[in-house]
């Protein structure tokens, strides 16, 4: 196999596609069905709760936001692992296989309506090893994309720009195909289709796996063959100490409680820990930098608190309240979970466009009017929906369910490509992987209070569900409001006047790329400017 090239990068010869190394397009079908997987899965994970196991939606909507959290934390210890002993590739390679036996699984144990004892948790271990196969794959595959090139390499952000399109395409069809054999066919269809597309992503990034040229190879292959201790090679005990993962998972996720006391008092310490640092350790340049990307983190678990209910309380709001008849057929509820990818897909090129024609002119928004419009944004979609919602027995005609994603969409692209950019711009050296890993636990608590919310929906008013979409709409317009004035001051504490000219001049392969809060990667090793 060839090796990458001095300074990162596959080989001047290797064979190209569109002007892009072969392996990109590798990649962006791996990613493409491991998103179709995960997000047509996540689409009826609350159906299945609620009609299959009879759930009542609280308890279903608290397994949902475990489930939901974990995915977001597991992918700082996925990145550590890989970065320090398996390497990007072989951490994809046995992520993917995780995801899928964890779909598969849940297939397989589906037992009579009703029926819980072993088909309950043969369920939550099959969300248990999706939640450690996330943590090896996302922390990893965007890092490859970034290793096939060089860092000066002008195709870099157009690489990622292909990448990304491949999670979008795969999130707005996992939706379609997997909720109608779901709720249409049979829940195990559905939940064998999610595993179906992550072994077609696994086949593929297999048979093509040359086409990575050595890239995402493991630093010190003689680390992984090492013997440890109970005479199992480190790269195994990584393997065996992952189904250890698997099984705290599986007893996390009955206890979403728990979940959300240890993360959000890691969240807590953390932040303080970091608040402390920069107040009496660095300098005022420094110092104020961190501040700012602080409160950025700070609303980062509000924005998806309200913008993650696309899949619990909204998606069982579309199912029960919205009106889903479309020439006389009745549409599946999941698949209104496309809606936000539809968007994207359509409005990321124009919002990329406007951020540059309003950069020229030197008006584009900065990190923080950015958070804050955001928040204006996903407070917005929630007052439109109430505003055109039917009240009592009354159906909400589809159109405002379809205005409400709109601005999630538009929020999302004032929001999360941001994010993890302003992390690695903002943060010393020093500390930018325990920057990168407080802003994944700011995620991951937005997933939690996500599920605090979708359970105050429910009551013995069916119109319950409006008035608390009322009142956070309102409260977030609110906050995001004050937030606009606030964002000058804290672009002051940014100094963007000196940002790239100093040692803070360094960042992630595609962080300006849209993509998801995860898509690109944990690190930043690699890639200094």
């Amino acid at each position: 196999m060839a090796t990458t090239a001095a300074g990162g990068g596959v080989p001047a010869t290797a064979k190209t596609f569109l002007g892009h190394p072969r392996g990109l397009f590798m990649l962006f079908f791996a990613e493409m069905w491991e998103r179709f997987s995960f997000y047509g899965m996540r689409a009826i994970l609350v159906f299945y709760l609620t009609k299959h196991f009879l759930f009542a939606k609280d308890p279903a909507y608290a397994v949902y936001g475990a489930y939901t959290s974990m995915v977001y934390i597991t992918p700082v210890i996925g990145g550590y692992l890989a970065d320090r002993f398996l390497g990007a590739r072989k951490a994809v390679l046995a992520g993917g296989i995780f995801i899928a036996i964890g779909h598969l699984l849940i297939a397989l144990v589906e037992g009579p309506q009703g029926a819980q004892d072993w088909h309950l948790n043969g369920f939550y271990l099959g969300l248990a090893f999706i939640i450690v196969g996330t943590g090896f794959l996302k922390a990893n595959i965007s890092v490859l994309v970034g290793q096939l090139y060089r860092r000066d390499d002008i195709r870099r952000d157009g690489a990622f720009s292909i990448f990304y399109m491949g999670i979008n395409l795969g999130a707005f069809v996992g939706p379609l195909i997997i909720g109608y054999l779901g709720e249409r066919i049979g829940w195990s269809y559905g939940f064998g289709a999610a595993g179906i597309g992550m072994l077609l992503g696994l086949i593929v990034f297999v048979l093509f796996r040359r086409e990575l040229h050595g890239a995402g190879e493991p630093v010190d292959p003689a680390l992984l063959v090492q013997r440890t201790a109970i005479g199992m090679s480190r790269e195994w005990l990584i393997y065996l100490a992952s189904f250890g993962g698997v099984l705290l998972a599986w007893w996390l996720i009955r206890d979403e409680g728990l979940v959300g006391t240890l993360l959000l008092g890691c969240f807590g310490i953390t932040f303080l820990y970091i608040f402390y640092r920069s107040l009496f350790t660095l300098p005022k340049v420094e110092r104020n930098r961190v501040l700012a990307a602080l409160y950025l983190i700070l609303l980062s678990p509000l924005f998806w608190a309200l913008f993650e209910q696309t899949g619990s309380s909204l998606n069982v709001f579309t199912d029960e309240r919205v009106d889903r008849h479309l020439f006389g057929w009745e549409m599946p509820a999941s698949w209104f979970q496309s809606v936000n990818s539809f968007w994207i897909i359509t409005l990321a090129p124009l919002f990329g466009m406007l951020w540059v024609w309003l950069g020229k002119r030197g008006l584009e928004p900065n990190a923080p009017l950015k958070f804050a419009l955001g928040l204006v944004q996903v407070g917005l979609g929630f007052i439109v929906l109430v505003w055109g919602a039917g009240r009592g027995d009354a159906l909400t005609p589809m159109a405002f369910i379809i205005l409400l994603y709109l601005f999630h969409s538009t929020a999302e692209l004032c929001f999360s490509p941001v994010g993890l950019s302003s992390m690695t711009r903002l943060s010393v050296r020093s500390m930018v992987g325990l920057m990168m890993g407080t802003w994944f636990l700011g995620t991951a608590a937005g997933n939690f209070l996500a599920a605090q919310i979708a359970k105050a929906t429910e009551g013995a008013n069916p119109d319950q569900v409006l008035d608390v979409y009322n009142w956070i709409g309102w409260a977030t317009v609110a906050i995001g409001l004050v937030a606009i004035p606030v964002s000058w001051l804290i672009a002051r504490l940014m100094h963007l006047d000196t940002i790239g000219t100093d040692e803070t001049g360094h960042g992630l392969a595609g962080e300006k790329q849209l993509a998801e809060p995860a898509a690109p990667g944990t690190r930043t090793a690699g890639e200094l400017r």
